[in-house]
């Protein structure tokens, strides 16, 4: 059994001199600017409001690093969720992009106590060529990943199997490393933590 028992934002970070310091493990969100971040986060800490979902692209300027607390099978873990800002379709100037991708890649290359990424992928849409750069960024960093497949409650029963078939061939990964997730249902959301405290342990 699993359940959250726990779960706040801690900070906001632009600079590695602002991150957390107690040397808790970390796995960091990625995805499209609107693939729904915010709205995966709150549904895996059970959460509603945890963090801020917006109508507009982008809105995610910065590290926003959230706590959480969990027992799993009799015993208690803790850990963070850091959710990078999202590429894509956020309307900023080329200068506002370079500063991001700056600090996404410091942290991504050089935060010790990041474990694991997850990398969302609009299952409506599929996996897309951004998305497919982002997965190999990930990997030349030497993070694993696991890919959640959002907004599975749109998808037909029929067509998920398929659907998560063609984003594990367009990202090049294997099936068991890409998740059925939705952030209405909550489908997929204790498999994503059992999957995220193996690799964290």
């Amino acid at each position: 059994m699993l359940k959250i028992v726990e779960a706040d934002f801690l900070t906001t970070a632009v600079r590695a001199e602002d991150y957390p310091t107690d040397g808790e493990l970390e796995a960091a969100v990625v995805g499209r600017s609107n693939v729904g971040k915010s709205s995966m986060i709150n549904a895996l800490t059970g959460r509603r409001k945890l963090a801020r979902t917006s109508k507009t692209p982008g809105r995610t300027r910065a590290l926003n690093f959230y706590r959480v607390e969990l027992e799993a099978d009799g015993s208690r873990r803790r850990l963070r969720l850091v959710d990078l800002p999202g590429y894509g379709f956020a309307k900023v100037s080329k200068a506002e992009h370079q500063r991001w991708e700056q600090m996404v890649s410091s942290y991504l290359h050089q935060r010790e106590q990041l474990k694991a990424v997850i990398g969302l992928v609009d299952a409506e849409v599929g996996a897309t060529s951004a998305d497919q750069q982002m997965v190999r960024y990930i990997h030349s960093t030497g993070r694993p990943v696991l890919i959640l497949a959002t907004k599975m409650d749109k998808v037909a029963k029929a067509k998920i199997k398929p659907k998560l078939l063609e984003v594990s061939r367009r990202l090049d990964l294997p099936l068991e490393q890409i998740f059925a997730f939705s952030a209405v249902t909550h489908a997929g959301v204790e498999g994503v933590w059992r999957a995220l405290l193996a690799r964290l342990c």
